[in-house]
């Protein structure tokens, strides 16, 4: 399978579009009339503020301080990019902030100082710890972080975590438990290497001897050899805290003999000579980034028995921090816990260590594209196992509990592992697996209006990706033009454009139409132009053919014509059971709407196939069905002869004895609300519906713009189903991630 790349225009474009930056605050609480706005601010804030002031710890009761998590830092060490300084470093931080947001549901704010000084930087912390829960360092350049972090950990009551210390030492920790459980060896009796004593190693090996490890069997090494006592070239005190009496000199010595290697340093510092010397079952974790120490294919070549990590997702094994700093975070705050100590970040490692060991759920499976079962090539769980969210906090929060930095212990850690299960967006899962399965399908995707740079710009975005090959209908002169007009002129190679003067099978698809159009008015002539010049229909060809797997139009014309034109080649109307399925994405929940396209009147056996077939792409993207035929009235109140199909609709599935929930004909609020649907006990739905379907095409597309534009929800579709072909039909107001969207539907085959 091909990598993603990703190119200069569209890292820009992801950070300015549709606003700068990666998040922005909402409120919490209703900000409409008066009196909320009496409460929100004076006179009512004055009644918690007494409260905090007599009681300081009630601000975690009464102030969003529980929940907030403060990323700091000066962008002395960026990435691998080195000082860019405070400002270079923001998209950093905002992208630190919202993966706490994403995987453990904490709220964040990226804060840069502009300083230098680590006592200038202290203070400014430090005067800001009434504000947050915790403090995450990040990208501290070494020796200073080190003297930061421990300055602040003692002169502040909140925890205190630099990331790129302990963040890789816990998931290396994870890793290594795992590793050493396969290879049959105990952490006390193996001889560890580490090589790179900067921040992230210095914690690596620090963490490991809390765990156990003997500090005459670690041996580290710098960019000067091996860190021996009495050395005094290039050394500092957090160096020296590890310096051994050996006679060993350089890396290479080190190594023969060496149970596990752990690498934080630069491409291809261990070689295979090296590897060759090491003991039986060797541990490799080669975590430089961008590049390893060793690949694992190279470390393979010689060492068919070693068991290697990287740092890099496109190899087994990931390091990946996000393992680790939400999941810590989440768990300290949920004690209101006064540091992260050594003992809660061992309970991290283990947590993690012991999920690895345990069955894989399917979803994790297919969002991967493969099977995964604990061994050699899976010791460190994968970063979107949904698992994590309710695993991971309470073991921490337990261990928290346990040495005495909760504040407020968690009585019921039952509850509380259940309350971790609903923080989480299920909307994530459904898309993060249907993204994997465009990749592993490499479909052939025809884009069909290759004169709109949008369309032009998610056709490259679908190739760089790795979802498959881009097919774009349009000339290529002017291809090459609009690509060269967004920046994207290295495009031009990599993308394939086709249209009726290149193509070898345009006498195959004009034969083709006229046999389908001939007793419908259509003559040679209007098959030729139909065919030679209308690239919708053009497009549609290509795809009867098997010339291409799925595709995607409609971002320049209406979709009523598009899907006429369409209509020329598939039977995709009312007669042959085709409806439009919109997926409405809203606050982490998902509701499939439909039909949004076909059936502008349907009667009540034309909306239980839309039903069906709503069912079918629900299904199709990890849904369990729950349909609800929607109208003014529920169960017949009040009586309306319009309201009747929908009254007759579920009968008609009733009939045919299909296997999934449906109810009807009832209100919307009574269809998605719980509550509301407790008011009627013999409905037959067990919880909120998640597919509404509408009277007709009109109350559909108003739903959808509505929800839109006031409620701000996403919208995928409509998704075309029931052609047997893959069509996604995109609306003309369709940004280039909508279209990439789109196709990665198509990808999946929905219909």
């Amino acid at each position: 399978m091909p990598k993603a790349k990703i190119s200069r225009e569209e890292a820009l474009a992801f950070h300015i579009e549709p606003t700068p930056g990666k998040w922005e605050v909402q409120a919490t609480v209703p900000m409409t009339t008066q009196r909320d706005l009496s409460l929100a601010y004076s006179p009512g804030v004055a009644v918690p503020c007494e409260e905090i002031a007599e009681n300081p710890e009630t601000a975690y009761d009464y102030t969003n301080k529980g929940n907030l998590v403060a990323v700091i830092s000066n962008g002395t060490a960026v990435l691998g990019l080195g000082n860019l300084g405070a400002l270079g470093s923001k998209p950093v931080m905002e992208g630190k902030s919202v993966l706490f947001k994403r995987f453990a549901d904490v709220n964040s704010i990226d804060i840069e100082l502009d300083t230098e000084d680590p006592d200038e930087f202290c203070r400014a912390v430090r005067l800001m710890g009434p504000t947050f829960g915790g403090i995450n360092l990040e990208d501290i350049k070494a020796p200073e972080c080190f003297i930061i972090e421990q300055r602040l950990k003692e002169e502040m009551d909140i925890p205190v975590f630099h990331d790129d210390q302990h963040g890789t030492a816990v998931i290396c920790a994870a890793g290594l438990i795992n590793a050493l459980h396969l290879s049959g060896k105990k952490i006390e009796d193996v001889k560890i290497v580490l090589n790179g004593a900067g921040a992230a190693g210095i914690a690596c090996i620090e963490l490991l001897k809390s765990m156990g490890a003997k500090h005459d069997n670690c041996i580290v090494c710098d960019t000067k050899g091996v860190i021996y006592q009495g050395r005094t070239e290039g050394m500092n005190q957090w160096k020296s805290a590890h310096a051994i009496k050996t006679e060993l000199r350089t890396l290479d010595e080190a190594m023969k003999g060496a149970d596990v290697f752990l690498g934080v340093s630069v491409k291809g510092a261990l070689t295979q000579a090296m590897l060759t010397d090491m003991a039986d079952n060797p541990v490799i974790f080669a975590m430089a980034n961008p590049d390893p120490e060793i690949t694992p294919e190279d470390a393979h070549e010689v060492r068919a028995d070693a068991i290697v990590a990287t740092g890099r997702s496109d190899y087994p094994n990931q390091v990946n921090n996000v393992l680790g700093f939400p999941y810590l975070f989440r768990g300290a705050l949920d004690i209101h816990a006064r540091a992260i100590n050594d003992e809660m970040k061992i309970a991290c490692a283990n947590a993690l260590a012991a999920l690895a060991r345990e069955d894989v759920p399917d979803e994790v499976a297919m969002a991967y594209g493969k099977s995964l079962s604990f061994g050699r090539d899976y010791i460190i769980p994968t970063p979107f196992d949904p698992r994590l969210i309710h695993r991971i906090p309470p073991a921490v929060a337990r261990a928290g509990m346990d040495t005495g930095a909760a504040r407020r212990p968690i009585v019921d850690m039952d509850a509380y592992e259940l309350s971790l299960k609903s923080r989480m967006d299920p909307t994530a899962s459904i898309l993060r697996g249907m993204n994997a399965r465009a990749r592993a399908a490499q479909s052939r995707m025809i884009f069909a209006e290759g004169d709109d740079p949008r369309v032009l710009r998610a056709a490259v975005m679908y190739q760089r990706s790795g979802y498959g090959k881009a097919l774009v209908v349009g000339r290529p002169d002017d291809v090459k033009e609009k690509l060269e007009s967004v920046g994207l002129s290295d495009a031009t190679r990599e993308i394939e454009v086709v249209n009726a003067a290149n193509t070898l099978h345009l006498d195959a698809y004009k034969s083709f139409l006229y046999e389908r159009l001939q007793r419908k008015g259509f003559d040679e002539k209007d098959v030729h132009r139909l065919a030679a010049r209308d690239r919708h229909v053009f497009s549609a060809l290509m795809l009867a053919h098997g010339h291409g797997d799925g595709l995607v139009t409609g971002a320049t014309r209406k979709s009523a014509h598009v899907l006429d034109q369409i209509n020329h080649v598939f039977d995709a109307d009312i007669h042959s059971g085709t409806a439009g399925i919109t997926a409405l994405l809203h606050k982490g929940r998902i509701v499939l709407i439909g039909d949004t396209l076909v059936h502008e009147w349907p009667e009540p056996e034309d909306l239980a196939n839309i039903a069906e077939r709503a069912a079918g792409v629900a299904r199709h993207i990890g849904l369990e069905p729950r349909v609800a035929f929607v109208s003014f009235s529920t169960f017949g109140y009040p009586i309306s002869e319009r309201a009747e199909k929908m009254h007759q609709a579920p009968q008609v599935l009733e009939a045919r004895g299909v296997d999934f929930e449906f109810e009807g004909e009832m209100t919307v609020d009574v269809a998605l609300n719980a509550q509301a649907q407790a008011g009627y006990p013999f409905q037959r739905l067990t919880g909120p519906a998640n597919i509404l379907i509408v009277p007709a095409r009109h109350s559909a597309s108003i739903s959808v713009k509505l929800m839109q534009e006031m409620g701000e929800a996403n919208v995928i579709g409509p998704i075309l189903a029931g052609i047997g072909k893959p069509i996604q039909i995109c609306s003309t107001g369709s940004t280039a991630n909508d279209i990439l969207n789109m196709a990665v539907l198509a990808s999946n085959d929905l219909g």
